[in-house]
C-alpha cells in the first residue's frame, strides 16, 4: 500500500484534519518557504516553521554539534524578518499542506503581533515558543504559569486559528503551566522543547564542543519528553503534541500511548534527512496492521492506563527466573550487574539464588537474549 493514502493514520488535531500524526518540528530544517515545502513533500501531516521573532539575530559559527545520541544546537531563531514571511508562506503552501507558525517574543503584545501577521500570511495554527535554553530570561518565563497565561491569552484573543504552546521541561510544575494554557484559551500544548545542556568536552583541548550552553535534543531527552507528556495527560484535559527523541514509529507510538495525539520529529530529520518521515509512517502503518488496529487513535493513552504513582506500586514477591534460551557465549552481563550477588554460572547454565534475589529487574534488561524474566 502507499502510506500517503492510508486512512488508518488520519488524525484530527485541534480541528485540523491531518493525513497522519507525524509533524516536522520547528528548527533550521524549516527555516524558509522552500525548506518547509520539502518537509511537506516528505509526507508529514504538518510542518512547523522555525521560530519567528521581531528582531532577527546573526548566527554564531559553529552552532550545531552532535553525537550518536543527540544534538546541541545554539541557533536561536529564524533569520527572516516577519514581513519576509509573507513570501515564504506562499512558497511553503504552494502545493498545499498544513503549516504551523512558531513565534517567540518577550511580551504578550509582541507575540500577538507576530501571530496575527502569520495568520494573515496563511498559517493554519500558531505554536508559541515560550522557552529558550540559551536565553535565561525566556527559560525562566516558561516556568511562570501567569506569564504563559498572559502570552497565550493575548495571542488567542488576536487570532482565529488554533494556538499551541510549546512547553519547557525545565519547570518545577509542567501541569500548572499546561493548566494556564488551557485557562487562557489555548487549543493544545507541545512538550517538550530542547533541554539546556552541554553535549561534551574535548579533554585534549579543554574545550566544550560548543562554546556556550545550548538546547539538547534527540535520544538524550526522550525519557524527559515521555514523562512530561504523561504528566500533562494525567492532570490536564488538553490535546498534546509529543516531542523529544523520536526517530522511528516505536518512539512515536510510545508518545501516543503516553497521551499525545500527534508527535513532532526534528533532530532525526536533521541527522537522517527528510526520508525518515516516510520510514516512520510506513513502520507505523505496518505496526497497526500487524496488531489488527484500524486507526492510530486506538493507541492513544494505552500505556497511560498502566502508569501508576509510586504509592500505588505493588510489593510482590517477584524474583528473576531463567528461561530456556541458550546463553550468549562469554556473556556475563547478568552476573556482573547483579547488585545482590544472586546470579551465578555453571558452565552454560545460569543459576539464580532466590534467597538473594530481590526482584529489582535489572538483569532482565541487561541480558541481550532476554533469558531472564521476573516471575513469582
Amino acid at each position: 500500500t502507499n502510506w500517503r493514502n492510508v486512512l488508518m493514520l488520519n488524525t484530527n488535531f485541534l480541528g485540523l484534519e491531518l493525513k497522519n500524526p507525524v509533524i516536522v518540528a520547528a528548527g533550521p530544517w524549516n527555516r524558509d518557504g522552500e525548506s518547509l515545502k520539502q518537509s511537506i513533500a516528505s509526507g508529514a501531516g504538518a510542518v512547523v516553521t522555525e521560530s519567528i521573532v521581531s528582531d532577527t539575530v546573526l548566527d554564531v559559527r559553529p552552532r550545531i554539534a552532535c553525537d550518536e545520541n543527540g544534538v546541541q544546537n545554539i541557533r536561536l531563531y529564524s533569520d527572516i524578518q516577519i514581513e519576509g514571511w509573507e513570501r515564504e508562506m506562499s512558497i511553503a503552501k504552494s502545493n498545499g499542506g498544513v503549516v504551523i507558525a512558531s513565534v517567540s517574543a518577550h511580551t504578550p503584545s509582541e507575540i500577538a503581533y507576530l501571530a496575527s501577521k502569520m495568520e494573515k500570511f496563511g498559517a493554519d495554527a500558531i505554536e508559541i515558543s515560550v522557552s529558550n535554553p540559551m536565553w535565561e530570561s525566556l527559560e525562566i518565563m516558561a516556568s511562570h504559569a501567569d506569564v504563559v497565561y498572559d502570552m497565550t491569552k493575548e495571542v488567542v484573543s488576536n487570532v482565529k486559528i488554533p494556538v499551541i504552546v510549546k512547553l519547557s521541561q525545565n519547570t518545577t510544575n509542567i501541569s500548572k503551566v499546561a493548566k494556564a494554557v488551557k485557562a487562557a484559551g489555548g487549543s493544545g500544548v507541545s512538550a517538550i522543547n530542547t533541554v539546556r545542556g552541554i553535549l561534551g568536552v574535548d579533554i585534549e583541548k579543554a574545550q566544550p564542543v560548543l562554546s556556550t550552553y545550548g538546547g539538547i535534543s534527540g535520544q538524550y531527552i526522550k525519557p524527559l519528553g515521555l514523562a512530561s507528556v504523561a504528566t500533562i495527560a494525567q492532570t490536564v484535559d488538553i490535546p498534546i503534541c509529543g516531542i523529544g527523541g523520536i526517530r522511528d514509529a516505536k518512539g512515536a507510538i510510545e508518545y501516543m500511548m503516553m497521551g499525545a495525539s500527534v508527535v513532532q520529529v526534528g533532530t532525526a530529520v536533521m541527522t537522517e534527512g527528510r526520508g525518515i518521515i516516510g520510514e516512520i509512517l510506513a513502520q507505523m502503518e505496518n505496526w497497526l496492521y500487524t496488531h489488527g488496529l484500524s486507526s492510530i487513535d486506538k493507541v492513544k493513552n494505552k500505556a497511560l492506563e498502566n502508569l501508576k504513582s509510586f504509592d500505588e506500586m505493588k510489593i510482590e514477591p517477584a524474583v528473576s527466573t531463567v528461561q530456556g534460551v541458550p546463553c550468549t557465549e562469554e556473556c556475563d552481563k547478568c552476573i556482573v550487574s547483579c547488585l545482590y550477588g544472586a546470579i551465578s554460572r555453571n558452565g552454560t547454565i545460569i543459576n539464580v539464588d532466590e534467597t538473594k534475589c530481590t526482584g529489582c529487574g535489572l538483569c532482565t534488561f541487561m541480558c541481550p537474549i532476554k533469558k531472564l524474566k521476573l516471575a513469582w
